[in-house]
């Protein structure tokens, strides 16, 4: 089977979270959906799979209710079944940032179709910066980039706060993986006195499927999170990177060779710190996808 997946986001005040969980996990399940949906009071955040039927119906639902088509909405194809199990969450932030400041229901940056985004890059007046995590920048990102080497998203707010100044650097552009960080990020920076700020509409994805190989920027692969690991331009699953589901850092073919690796339990970059309960659970869940992908 070919797996149908699609990642999706949209920033829109949602009242009723508890009905709208149950009632949306219900309608998941019984089409045979795996993946992660999250709601919050700001809006709805995913990367789910499916068969192209399951995920069209699920997608028509989430834009009947949420009108999700207005925010981000990705597909991609997979050929082994990319998540392990189906989860419906309620979270305080779709996106979790820590800034009540930060509403993207009231403000954001403006939005740059990926077509006129190397004229940004190319800008000497525009500051572009990479709002992703640090073990996500070094599978990839774009020439000329500043790279905040956070190790989480709820860091960015911390970089904006001592490493710029809006009289200094007025002009902002950013990017991430689909969109959601960086428009977060942009009306965080805009509440911040920045007066310019632009971020990538569709995020490095969209950049990656509708520019041309010949004439991108773009260095490197994009790591992803689902079983694919990373992918390039037209969203191609590429062989460089394997992923650690332990810890989600993006792992190399040498990596695999190492005596700390455990497929689905352990990588170098987090062996030392997994405790015998955590690394037990891991392993049930290793087992369980595996008994699912038969």
């Amino acid at each position: 089977m070919t797996w149908t997946i699609v990642a999706l986001y949209r920033f829109v005040s949602i009242p009723d979270l508890p009905s709208l969980r149950a009632e949306l996990f219900e309608f998941a399940q019984a089409r045979g959906i795996f993946g992660t949906l999250l709601l919050a009071s700001e809006g709805v955040n995913g990367t789910v799979a499916g068969s192209a039927e399951a995920i069209g119906e699920l997608v028509d639902e989430l834009d009947r209710r949420l009108g999700v088509r207005q925010g981000e909405v990705k597909y991609s194809k997979a050929d082994d079944r990319p998540f392990a199990r189906l989860k419906v969450r309620i979270r305080p932030e779709i996106i979790t940032m820590r800034a009540p400041e930060a509403d993207p229901t009231r403000q954001v940056g403006t939005y740059v179709a990926p077509a006129d985004w190397n004229a940004l890059l190319t800008d000497p007046d525009v500051l572009v910066i990479d709002t992703r995590n640090r073990y996500e920048t070094k599978v990839g990102t774009f020439e000329n980039a500043v790279d905040p080497e956070i190790d989480s998203f709820t860091e960015f707010k911390d970089f904006v706060r001592e490493k710029l100044d809006p009289a200094r650097q007025p002009k902002i552009a950013m990017f991430c993986t689909g969109g959601i960080r960086c428009e977060k990020a942009s009306s965080f920076m805009l509440a911040h006195g920045f007066s310019e700020v632009f971020h990538l509409k569709g995020g490095i994805l969209q950049y990656l499927e509708d520019v041309p190989a010949s004439e991108s920027r773009w260095q490197g692969e994009c790591y992803v999170f689902d079983g694919r690991t990373a992918v390039g331009h037209e969203l191609s699953q590429t062989e460089s990177w394997l992923r650690c589901f332990g810890c989600g850092s993006p792992i190399t073919r040498e990596d695999e060779t190492d005596s700390r690796f455990e497929p689905g339990v352990s990588c170098p970059h987090c062996f030392d710190r997994l405790t015998p309960e955590r690394a037990s659970a891991l392993r049930m869940r290793q087992s369980q996808m595996a008994k699912g992908q038969r």
